[in-house]
């Protein structure tokens, strides 16, 4: 018998930021951070915890929780309403490291479906471009033209995303 072999899509970004690594860890975790880089939500601090992101429409659940340097979640797609996801499941996955007085963020994201790869390297460029103005004190970026300077970057049509 002969195995096969395939592609696996995924997204992955690495930033530099300003440390502390725990102020970057806050940052990326705490429940009262969160709505500044990516909306509403909650992860809750431990593997097995449950993960609830932009009101629910992401959900998961914690499957590395290594503070101050690893988070791994699963991450399921919902529709209002929905109890169940008509995606595939995928993983995301955070890990930062300090290098003197920063810190490199890694982030991963996999696997992705074709259809959506554009689309989702557009939204974690943008949502790490709203963590590093957060991080740095600006807290006043609009969300609204990052996502469409990356919108750009990714050619993304906006006015007809994929579903």
């Amino acid at each position: 018998m002969k195995g096969e072999s395939s592609r696996v899509l995924k997204v992955s970004f690495e930033r530099r930021l300003p440390g502390p690594i725990e102020r970057v860890w806050d940052y990326l975790t705490q429940t009262q951070l969160l709505p500044e880089w990516f909306g509403e939500g909650s992860i809750e601090p431990r593997v097995g915890g449950a993960v609830s992101l932009m009101g629910g429409h992401i959900r998961g659940t914690v499957t590395q929780w290594q503070p101050p340097r690893k988070l791994v979640y699963t991450w399921n797609v919902f529709d209002c309403g929905q109890d169940h996801s008509d995606y595939p499941e995928s993983y995301l996955s955070l890990e930062l490291e300090a290098e003197r007085d920063e810190v490199v963020l890694r982030l991963t994201h996999l696997p992705i479906l074709e259809q959506f790869e554009k689309q989702n390297a557009m939204g974690w460029h943008t949502f790490l471009d709203l963590v590093e103005a957060g991080i740095h004190g600006q807290n006043d970026v609009s969300r609204k033209s990052l996502t469409q300077k990356n919108a750009k970057l990714y050619d993304v049509d906006l006015d007809h995303l994929v579903r």
